[in-house]
């Protein structure tokens, strides 16, 4: 019995190996664009409603993507919803290798973020139900991680592949992404789960699910407006790529080490605690970001930093409370990730294009003052919703 349990567990470290690599590619190259903004605004004459576009083409490629991904992961299997979202990836990779318009970079983000949501909602379901049920927390929590380390490094590739040159840098990731379809291919076959949509219309009427939505659309939202606005005010304040890509670094491995923190803090004390804190900071930072806009560059680079922290916070709590009441309903793991894609991917397409346009209209500040306005808000329903559930629930 313990030889077999030995064996699962290397099993499933093999592939929790696998799929954190794969997530880590692909959380990369979702931030590689924040250091480009400024040059490809210049290089192509874009106002920062047509940055904030391409900055959500992404967003609405996962917003397109994000059911039917979660579907392909629950009928067809995690494992062909990973490969088919790795090769549909390197299409992407390619396509914006050789893009010379801001519409051929649109499209391909576009592309990109249709594939991540099957790459996203397939892995993180394999991962799920390959583990023992008493390691999930623990296997979805490093993954995830990964996804953040990914994110952090993807600023400083993008920096990195302006010095060597675009077309040769994103084209290796298109080659590094088959080399991942194909190892993926070769793993093990992952379990098919039940795809209903009556647990879906269970999971859609229960309203801690939807503030689980909520909560992972709404760090869209900021974090998008924030790659739209800031690399702008640090290139006009004469800030190189370089260094723009350095702040968001900087910013990143900041979120990176508050995860686990953050994640053992909510196993501890629940999801309620942490959601409030980091929904006041985030006010916080909001309001700070848009005094900021006149107050001058080194400041925007320690809010950006935490931005990160306050505003990334929101995360990991949500995530768990959408996975857990998704199982309480019984809404397929598979499913329930893809639905929670396409909120991620709303915010990601919403905070961008309206913020630039905000931006434009009134200024930059105006919509840092609306982001913070939304976090006080939904600061303000969580202590209406906690009033109406038993303390326990909440």
């Amino acid at each position: 019995m313990h030889f077999l349990w030995a064996r699962i567990l290397a099993g499933v470290r093999r592939l929790l190996f696998l799929v954190s690599s794969i997530i880590f590619v692909d959380a990369m190259l979702f931030t590689a664009l924040t250091p480009l903004v400024p040059g490809y605004a210049e290089e192509y004459g874009l106002s920062k409603a047509g940055v904030g576009l391409l900055v959500g083409a992404y967003g609405a490629g996962a917003l397109f993507g994000g059911i039917p991904g979660g579907l392909a992961a629950a009928r067809w299997g995690p494992k062909r919803a990973v490969v088919g979202g790795l090769l549909l990836l390197s299409v992407a990779s390619f396509a914006f290798a050789g893009a010379d318009s801001a519409l051929a970079l649109g499209g391909a983000r576009f592309v990109q973020g249709i594939s991540s949501t099957a790459t996203w909602a397939g892995a993180l379901a394999w991962i799920s139900v390959a583990a023992p049920r008493a390691r999930r927390g623990e296997v979805i929590g490093t993954a995830f991680g990964a996804a953040v380390f990914g994110a952090v490094l993807g600023p400083m590739f993008g920096g990195l592949a302006e010095l060597a040159g675009i077309r040769l840098s994103f084209t290796v990731v298109g080659l590094l992404t088959l080399v991942f379809a194909a190892l993926a291919s070769f793993a093990g076959s992952s379990p098919v789960e039940a795809a209903t949509f009556r647990g879906l219309r269970l999971a859609l009427r229960d309203k801690r699910f939807l503030g689980g939505l909520w909560l992972n659309m709404l760090p869209a939202m900021l974090l998008g407006l924030l790659i739209v606005l800031t690399p702008l005010a640090l290139d006009d304040a004469g800030w190189t790529t370089f260094a723009i890509a350095t702040v968001f670094f900087v910013a990143g491995l900041i979120e990176v080490f508050l995860n686990p923190f953050l994640g053992r803090f909510s196993d501890r004390v629940g999801r309620l605690l942490p959601v409030r804190v980091a929904l006041t900071a985030s006010v916080a930072v909001a309001i700070g970001l848009a005094v900021a806009t006149v107050s001058g560059p080194a400041l925007i680079a320690l809010l950006v930093c935490a931005a990160a922290a306050s505003f990334g916070s929101l995360y990991t709590p949500s995530m768990a409370l959408t996975s857990h009441r998704a199982e309480a309903v019984g809404l397929a793991q598979g499913l329930a990730f893809g639905v929670m894609n396409t909120a991620w991917a709303f915010g990601e397409l919403v905070g961008p294009s309206a913020g630039g346009a905000l931006a434009d209209a009134y200024g930059d500040a105006t919509p840092f003052v609306v982001a913070g306005g939304l976090c006080a808000l939904t600061l303000a329903a969580t202590y209406r919703v906690a009033g109406r559930v038993r303390p326990r629930a909440a």
